[in-house]
C-alpha cells in the first residue's frame, strides 16, 4: 500500500513540474535575446524628442515597470542610486511605465524623486514590441546598440555584481 501511495505522490509531483513548465507565465525558457537589436521607439528626454537609437554609445538600463506593482516600485531606489552612480560613466537608466493613469504616474516620480529619464507608454506599445508582459522586466543594451542581456524580475541595481556588470560591459558591447 505504501509502494502505491508514493508511486501516486512521485507521479503527481512529475506532474507539477511538468506544468509549471509549460505554463505561459514560466519564461526561463525563452530564447535568449542577446546580440539582437533592440525596438527603437521615440519618447521624451528633458521635455525634448528622442529615440532610443539616440543613446547608441552609452549602456542603457531599459526597465520596463509601473506604479502599481510592488516589486516596480520596490526596485526604484536602486534604479536612482544606479542612475546617479554611472552615469559619468556613460550608463543611462531608462524607465518606460505601463501605467494609464498619467496622474498616479507623475505623483509616483515626485513623491519618489525618481532621477532618471521615465516615459510612460499606457498603450504598453513599446513593452509588447520586446515582448514584455511581466514587470519589472529589464533589457541591458550595451554601447554598441545590442542587446547585451535581458532580467526578469526586480533587481538591487547598486548591487556590487551589478555595479560590476554593467562597468565591464566593452566599447564594443
Amino acid at each position: 500500500m505504501k509502494r502505491k501511495l508514493f508511486g501516486g505522490f512521485g507521479l503527481a509531483a512529475a506532474a507539477a513540474v511538468v506544468l509549471i513548465f509549460a505554463s505561459p507565465t514560466y519564461r526561463q525558457g525563452e530564447p535568449s535575446v542577446a546580440g539582437s537589436a533592440p525596438h527603437d521607439f521615440n519618447f521624451d528626454l528633458d521635455g525634448k524628442p528622442a529615440k532610443l537609437a539616440d543613446l547608441r554609445g552609452k549602456v542603457v538600463v531599459l526597465n520596463f515597470w509601473a506604479t502599481w506593482c510592488p516589486p516596480c516600485v520596490e526596485e526604484m531606489p536602486s534604479l536612482n542610486r544606479l542612475q546617479q552612480h554611472l552615469a559619468p560613466q556613460g550608463v543611462t537608466v531608462l524607465g518606460v511605465s505601463v501605467d494609464d493613469d498619467g496622474a498616479a504616474y507623475d505623483r509616483f516620480l515626485r513623491a519618489q524623486g525618481i532621477h532618471f529619464p521615465t516615459y510612460r507608454d499606457p498603450s504598453k506599445k513599446i513593452a509588447l514590441k520586446y515582448g514584455t508582459s511581466m514587470y519589472p522586466e529589464t533589457y541591458i543594451i550595451g554601447r554598441n546598440g545590442r542587446i547585451a542581456r535581458k532580467i526578469i524580475g526586480p533587481q538591487n541595481w547598486d548591487s556590487p555584481e551589478l555595479l560590476a556588470y554593467l562597468q565591464s560591459l566593452p566599447r564594443g558591447q
